[in-house]
């Protein structure tokens, strides 16, 4: 058993999200389904929770209503190990929702997610200064991540 689970709140939407991220998200699947009662908030057999196994990681999704939002603040990171893997996730996860800077996408729910090459976090823990110093400025220029540019940045060719 995991030690910490996320937990996430939506206002209602809470099946909907797990769905999606179980199909969008491969090695994923839903695992467990709570449901209101009479007498709750929302009509008995509504969810209340679900949750889904994003590749191993337990998250739970609650209906729990309008009183809370997500904020970048916040966010999930999405290893990729190629370029495919990259604009996959990228393409699912921003249908409907928004692009930022540098990975970053907030999704149709409000969750935000970083979908980076794993190549990426080697590079800029590379000891060579210059190398990091010109990945960074081409991953700045960057919504989606674009793996081979940022190694011909890395690599001094770009």
């Amino acid at each position: 058993m995991q030690k910490i689970t996320p937990f996430l709140w939506f206002d209602n939407k809470a099946e909907e999200a797990a769905n999606f991220y179980a199909a969008t998200f491969p090695n994923s699947k839903i695992t467990h389904v709570m449901r209101y009662g009479e007498g709750a908030p929302l009509p008995a057999g509504t969810v209340l929770t679900i949750t889904v196994s994003i590749n191993g990681l337990d998250f739970v999704c609650l209906n729990g209503g309008p009183h809370y939002t997500f904020s970048p603040a916040t966010s999930f990171m999405a290893p990729c190990d190629t370029q495919a893997e990259v604009d996959h996730l990228w393409d699912a996860l921003s249908a409907g929702g928004e692009v930022m800077q540098c990975g970053w996408l907030t999704d149709k729910f409000g969750v935000t997610w970083q979908i980076t090459p794993h190549a990426l976090l080697t590079m800029m823990s590379d000891k060579d200064s210059a190398k990091v110093k010109r990945v960074t400025a081409a991953m700045m220029q960057m919504k989606k991540l674009d793996l081979p540019a940022l190694t011909k940045a890395f690599e001094g060719r770009a």
